[in-house]
């Protein structure tokens, strides 16, 4: 293939290539007065379920933007929940995978983190729900980390018991009742509601300003963490669900648990269909990834179910993330609060023939992020990729706060209404038992997705031509030049620290020179 043939991202040179122009940060006045900030997260959710929350897409994503490519770097709870607490990749706050060495609660230093420094900033500090897995466990069911005001978590492994989990409610053990998603949101407002009588009886006129309190002087601005468990697989086992319907088999599988009122609700909702969806054996895949899997007739049939429960318990978080967001527009504080709606990870349910996260794939990486309040456009879709790390990050500079950190993620405040941005963003994971080598590692820019394999095996796709990833990509000869430029980029930034992780953005309107990168 001659050169005029190939994309500008393909075409090889002998000559050295000069580095990629970036471009430059836009302008950004940033509101005068603190923003109250409310981040709200879900657990496995899928950026493709977000139709089932209809009211959170109205409320914050009408009011705001919604980011249509962001992405969790290391795709599964732990890791990225820790980003969002340090605004950090994987590879560098430790907290690697959920379980087993540099994994789960015990992995992560929390004694510096985005609640130690807004605390430090004047904010008064909130957390409600699930924290990092394994927390509550081997003597933790009475901490309280650092630089929180409010603590309400729930202790594991209660906390995928949809119908009986227990909280740590600062420093003491209660067991609310009720379903799980509906209990995260009165512990939440029940904490809101402790902190704001607690600031007005000792406000003085020097506290940060936010809002008017009861005594009329300034109160203090506030920021709280909602962390829901839904739509997490969990318990009680139902009637109906894979783990009693297909027992003894690969198909009983564990599945959310639905509010009561929302059970059997999509009875009859299929998969959405997708050409990557339970595709036949393709050759092309290495040894390892999850492509190569051929799921029976019964595990499909459980995946389906799967993706029934999910959506069915999506119900109950749009209910009750909208009342949070009611109430705080009948009290007057929505105006000035900045939102940010996410989801830890996303979620394949048959999609490349696996149900679950951890891997690679856009089901997996892709994650909704909604922001709306001060500063933040209103009504606006934003292209330009987005990750855990940034969040924080962005959280941090709205506040006026420091770094608890060296950050790897940028502010994404500034670059809200510019055009569409392309960047370099590694990616990686760890096995699910064991976080001390990589599953597999790559990068994520512009079209493409590159990862190496634990096995060595690599996959490369195009997303521009090949949205669905149904073609490796790897061992094509015209695209040897692609692929070695990307190994390049991988090795770069696999171990990135700090300033030496990419930050720089490349307009998207612009031919792309990996090699420049």
């Amino acid at each position: 293939m001659s050169a005029c043939s190939q994309s500008p991202e393909q075409a090889p040179s002998a000559d050295p290539v000069p580095q990629q122009p970036s471009s430059a940060t836009p302008s950004f006045t940033r509101p005068a007065e603190k923003p109250n900030m409310l981040m709200i997260t879900v657990d496995d959710l899928s950026a493709l379920d977000m139709d089932y929350l209809p009211s959170v897409k109205k409320l914050v994503g009408d009011s705001g933007v919604t980011f249509t490519d962001a992405v969790a770097p290391t795709p599964i709870c732990v890791p990225a929940r820790a980003s969002l607490l340090s605004g950090q990749y994987a590879h560098n706050h430790g907290a690697h995978t959920i379980h087993g060495p540099d994994g789960g609660y015990p992995s992560f230093d929390g004694s510096e983190t985005i609640a130690t420094s807004l605390q430090a900033a004047g904010y008064t500090t909130l957390f409600a729900g699930k924290y990092l897995n394994e927390y509550g466990e081997k003597g933790s069911r009475h901490d309280v980390p650092p630089g929180w005001d409010q603590w309400r978590a729930t202790i594991d492994p209660s906390t995928y018991n949809y119908l009986g989990a227990k909280f740590n409610v600062n420093g003491r053990v209660v067991k609310p009742r009720g379903y799980s998603t509906t209990v995260i949101t009165q512990q939440a407002q029940a904490e809101l509601r402790d902190a704001k009588k607690k600031d007005a009886a000792g406000a003085s006129p020097s506290s940060p300003s936010s809002q008017p309190s009861q005594s009329g002087q300034r109160a203090k601005p506030w920021f709280q963490w909602v962390n829901y468990v839904a739509p997490h697989l969990g318990g009680p086992t139902q009637k109906g669900d894979p783990e009693q319907r297909f027992r003894g088999t690969k198909g009983a599988i564990g599945v959310p648990v639905p509010d009561k009122q929302d059970r059997d609700v999509y009875a009859d909702k299929p998969i959405p269909p997708r050409p990557n969806l339970f595709p036949k054996a393709r050759e092309g895949f290495p040894k390892g990834s999850p492509s190569r899997k051929k799921p029976t007739q019964v595990e499909k049939d459980a995946y389906r179910l799967s993706f029934q429960r999910r959506i069915e318990s999506a119900r109950s978080l749009d209910r009750n993330i909208a009342a949070m967001l009611k109430g705080l527009k009948k009290s007057g504080e929505l105006e000035n609060t900045m939102v940010v709606f996410s989801s830890d990870n996303g979620f394949s349910t048959g999609y490349h023939n696996f149900n679950g996260k951890l891997w690679h794939y856009e089901e997996s990486l892709r994650i909704p992020v909604l922001m709306s309040g001060p500063g933040v456009p209103k009504g606006r879709e934003v292209a330009t990729p987005v990750t855990n790390p940034d969040i924080a990050t962005t959280l941090l500079a709205a506040a006026g706060a420091e770094n608890p950190r060296e950050p790897d993620g940028v502010d994404i405040l500034p670059w809200l209404s510019a055009p569409r941005q392309n960047r370099v963003i590694p990616i990686e994971a760890w096995p699910t038992s064991d976080g001390t080598e990589r599953l597999w590692s790559g990068v994520r820019v512009g079209r493409w997705t590159y990862v190496k394999l634990k096995t060595g095996g690599v996959e490369l796709y195009d997303r521009t031509t090949d949205p669905y990833e149904m073609k490796n990509l790897a061992d094509d000869p015209a695209h040897a030049g692609t692929r070695e430029r990307l190994a390049d980029l991988s090795e770069k930034y696999r171990d990135c620290a700090g300033d030496t992780c990419p930050k720089r953005m490349y307009a998207a309107n612009r031919p792309l020179d990996l090699a420049g990168l």
